[in-house]
């Protein structure tokens, strides 16, 4: 029996729908698809009835949850029981600031689930490391650059703020307007350059470093600020991405690795960046 299968059956079982299984996996919905008919032909039984807002566990599947859940809990325990502890892999991970927590941490998880024997430590960019995520931009000249990510930055404004009535909006429409100004990203530094060559002034009320805080300050209504077009943004009621019609800024983020990365190191790491597929690059 395919362990794969079974933890694609346990995903879709726990989320409810293929689609919330392809997303919790980081895989393609089809994958999902296909491996749960695999399943299903092999037992001979249905394990899904299909609706429109997802799946519904047959008698059959609710049978087959807790062995499946069982078996791999087994298997997992049986490969763990031969490695030794100083089997681990040690790696140094610079991360540059304005990765965004949710994604960052979710390309973690597979980074690990690839590199199981891994040890992570995570570190500035600027110091001494293995590997980093930063922008192409922050990239040497030594160092291999593979994109994971496309941000492109809109213009974050609080849920009901007057500007979000008009239909469309320019950098002449920011003129006076209050704003956060979130240090170290290249992408505000092009606006404010931006601004300059126009002379269109903003009213800085904060300067800070991460977009969680930029964002809780948008969200308080305290200014406007510049937020990458990430589904989570897109998602939140009290908060507005819009997109300027004579300002625009698409920033690359992906793995930079220097020539002498050890395979056992670099394996991993790759295969983690592969694993970004069409719809979850934002």
């Amino acid at each position: 029996m395919d362990m794969r299968a079974l933890r694609y059956f346990l995903a879709t079982y726990k989320a409810g729908s293929v689609s919330g299984a392809a997303r919790h996996c980081h895989v393609a919905q089809p994958s999902i698809s296909a491996a749960l008919a695999q399943l299903e032909d092999e037992l001979g039984t249905a394990l899904f009835e299909r609706h429109t807002k997802g799946v519904r566990p047959t008698a059959a599947g609710q049978r087959l949850y807790p062995m499946a859940a069982g078996l791999l809990a087994d298997s997992a325990a049986i490969v763990q029981s031969f490695r030794e502890p100083d089997q681990r892999q040690p790696l140094t991970l610079g991360l540059m600031r304005s990765l965004g927590a949710q994604r960052m941490s979710g390309w973690l998880q597979r980074l690990l689930q690839v590199g199981d024997r891994l040890e992570l430590t995570l570190v500035n960019p600027e110091e001494p490391c293995d590997a980093r995520i930063i922008t192409a931009s922050m990239c040497a000249p030594h160092e291999r650059f593979e994109p994971i990510w496309q941000d492109a930055y809109r213009l974050a404004l609080p849920a009901g703020h007057p500007l979000t009535l008009k239909p469309r909006l320019a950098l002449a429409d920011l003129n006076g307007q209050p704003f956060i100004i979130r240090e170290h990203c290249e992408a505000n530094a092009h606006f404010v350059q931006a601004l300059h060559q126009l002379q269109i002034t903003v009213q800085p009320r904060a300067h800070l470093r991460t977009i969680e805080y930029s964002r809780a300050l948008v969200q308080a209504n305290v200014g406007l600020a510049l937020m990458p077009d990430w589904k989570e943004h897109r998602e939140l009621t009290d908060m507005v991405l819009v997109e300027l019609t004579d300002w625009q800024c698409t920033v690359e983020v992906g793995l930079a690795t220097g020539p002498d990365l050890a395979p056992a190191l670099a394996e991993p790491l790759l295969h983690a960046c592969s694993q970004i597929g069409p719809g979850q690059a934002r």
